[in-house]
């Protein structure tokens, strides 16, 4: 009997450890999500990436004069104001612009209230200007930057301009040409849509993902690392000193900001506004749920 009884001790041992295990495992505590360690309410940002309804051409793609627009004319115009009423719904407490500081874009946005500059083809006026005027705004914020590479070649003219030969938009990878025939269908769409439309296509991730990406091939490629090191220290670290400059002019988490700049920098944007955990980026196509 003695030994029955401590068999029977033992399989009673055994059944409660385990049963105690079972327990301790499916007790298992949650992971935290990463987003409950930062605030739920945040600056909302809205970025608006354009062409440039003036055409300097200063970019490597260039426009050719029978694929320009005229915002100031109909069709055109007519859709202008369809697409500053589908901003509008933003409802932004501030406007941030592609100027620099001595552009005086507040002084400038003065003189537009007293009808100055309205025959501008200009995206800053017939964008910026006219929804900071409708929604009353007293100042629109001048947030693009010069990239250091401009800081090395004046420290060292000679090495720096060397270093950047043959970054030239030239180059014979062949997904640069993919990217040229992508660029001179964009140019001439715009004429054959609306406005909206467009400005909805221009805005959307694969766009903007893909004109990132346009500048990770050729000339990106020079050398072992001189590519990506010019691209690193010229066009990437140019749009983190514009991100600064928002951050910069951000208050509050109460902050609506609409960013207007040219889409080869809406595209870099983008991903510093969604990776922030300050932001939350809004995407364009969205407007209306916002």
């Amino acid at each position: 009997m003695k030994i029955k009884q401590i068999l029977f001790f033992i399989i009673i041992l055994i059944t409660f450890c385990s049963c105690k295990n079972e327990s301790n495992l499916t007790k298992s505590e949650n992971i935290k999500s990463v987003s409950s360690f930062f605030p739920k309410e945040k600056a909302k940002i809205l970025i608006v990436g354009t062409f440039h309804f003036d055409y300097p051409n200063l970019d490597a793609n260039k426009i050719i004069d029978k694929d320009k627009i005229d915002v100031l004319k109909e069709p055109k115009q007519s859709e202008l104001t369809e697409l500053v009423e589908y901003i509008k719904q933003f409802k932004p407490t501030k406007i941030a612009i592609e100027a620099f500081d001595n552009w005086d874009a507040t002084k400038k946005l003065m003189e537009y209230k007293k009808g100055k500059y309205h025959n501008k083809r200009d995206e800053r006026y017939q964008l910026g200007f006219r929804i900071a005027t409708e929604f009353k705004l007293d100042t629109i914020y001048s947030v693009d930057a010069k990239a250091f590479d401009k800081d090395l070649i004046k420290m060292d003219s000679v090495y720096f301009e060397n270093y950047f030969k043959g970054y030239d938009f030239k180059s014979n990878d062949p997904f640069d040409k993919m990217t040229e025939n992508w660029l001179d269908y964009e140019n001439k769409i715009i004429s054959k849509v609306s406005l909206l439309d467009y400005f909805k296509h221009m805005n959307s991730k694969e766009s903007h993902q893909y004109d990132f990406g346009s500048y990770l091939i050729g000339d990106c490629k020079l050398d072992e690392y001189r590519g990506a090191d010019i691209l690193s220290i010229w066009w990437y670290n140019r749009n983190l000193r514009i991100f600064r400059n928002i951050q910069r002019m951000t208050n509050n988490t109460n902050d609506r900001i609409l960013v207007i700049f040219g889409n080869g920098h809406a595209a870099i944007l983008r991903q510093l506004i969604e990776s922030s955990p300050e932001y939350e980026f809004i995407e364009f196509n969205s407007l209306e749920n916002n």
